[in-house]
């Protein structure tokens, strides 16, 4: 038995990620024994920007954040963009901080955090080009492969995905984390 079994994990996309950004966590969580649900605002699937295609378990309207362990949020330009603007999607996203369970973030998966307002104080990498956006939001924003601050981790770039992977497993089997702030 491996040490995620019963943990149910919430990958938040839409058309437009980074393909290796949703493959390599999902594989990462489900071979540690993780059930992976993929979430979005859009039905029936969506199509990455390198072309792999996901089916969609649930509509991210419906979602109840409170079934889930832990949270991913892949990245990819058009992906982050769009989500940022689903009003269910930052709700979402926001209900994971609030119930201070895991969140892992890479490249422009990002934005969206700035919009659920639950960066400030919190210490956080990812694409280059989110650094101005993330500052503004209150984040402590710092150049490097893989960061965790209190059960969010965040990485920068898909070279940094076995890193990223590697702490996201980690966080995720510890579990909630009390000292996190929304």
């Amino acid at each position: 038995m491996s040490h995620l079994t019963g943990k149910t994990v919430a990958f938040l996309a839409t058309d437009g990620f980074e393909d290796s950004e949703l493959t390599a966590p999902w594989a990462a969580v489900t071979e540690h024994g993780a059930e992976a649900v993929l979430v979005s605002p859009k039905d029936g699937a969506i199509t990455g920007k390198k072309g792999h295609e996901q089916a969609v378990d649930e509509p991210v309207a419906g979602a109840d954040p409170g079934r889930f362990d832990a949270l991913v949020l892949p990245g990819g330009v058009v992906n982050g963009d769009h989500l940022r603007l689903s009003e269910d999607a930052v709700r979402f996203v926001r209900a994971f901080f609030e119930g201070h369970k895991p969140v892992g973030v890479i490249c422009h998966g990002g934005w969206i955090l700035a919009d659920a307002d639950v960066l400030r104080g919190r210490r956080i990498t990812s694409y280059p080009s989110l650094r101005t956006d993330l500052r503004n939001a209150g984040a402590d924003w710092v150049d490097e492969e893989v960061v965790v601050d209190s059960g969010l981790v965040s990485s920068r770039t898909p070279d940094d995905l076995p890193a990223f992977c590697a702490k996201l497993v980690e966080e995720i089997a510890e579990g909630r984390h009390e000292g996190q702030t929304a």
